[in-house]
């Protein structure tokens, strides 16, 4: 099995949402290269980092921090929440993240077209699910859409 441990960074810091409700959050650490270091000393092959100010507001708020975790582990981080325009897939990967995770505009065919022709390998579908169904827009909106069968579809 291939386990990925997850940082939510909400201002800065590392948290836990309950449910995906923004109202409703744990505070794990204020130190987010702290917790990367914790989570590759305890043997994770790659880390997966996730923007939730940028998966609420579709602006990232932490890629200061993302670099800072890039620059401190040697494993691969994964990064996502809130990239929903090539420039900020791009600004992604230029913070020295391997792959860009696309959540909300993976459900775009034209938008995870381009992406993929242009960036490949680098590009990950996150598909969040609320009883069975997608859910996008940081958690906030859930679709009609089956996440099996899109998960099928991609």
């Amino acid at each position: 099995m291939f386990v990925i441990p997850a940082i939510d960074l909400k201002d800065g810091k590392c948290v836990r949402l309950r449910q995906g409700r923004a109202e409703e959050v744990s505070l794990y650490s204020d130190d987010p290269v702290a917790m990367a270091r914790h989570w590759e000393e305890q043997g994770a092959t790659t880390l997966h980092v996730v923007d939730l100010d940028g998966a609420f507001t579709g602006a990232q708020r932490n890629l200061g921090w993302v670099s800072r975790i890039c620059a401190a582990v040697r494993c691969p981080v994964q990064f996502g929440g809130g990239l929903r325009t090539r420039d900020a897939v791009e600004r992604a990967l230029g913070s020295g993240v391997a792959r860009a995770v696309l959540g909300t505009k993976a459900l775009s065919e034209p938008f995870l077209d381009r992406m993929l022709a242009e960036f490949s390998d680098q590009i990950v579908v996150g598909i969040d699910a609320r009883d069975g169904k997608v859910a996008v827009q940081g958690w906030v909106q859930t679709t009609a859409l089956d996440a099996f069968e899109f998960a099928r579809k991609v």
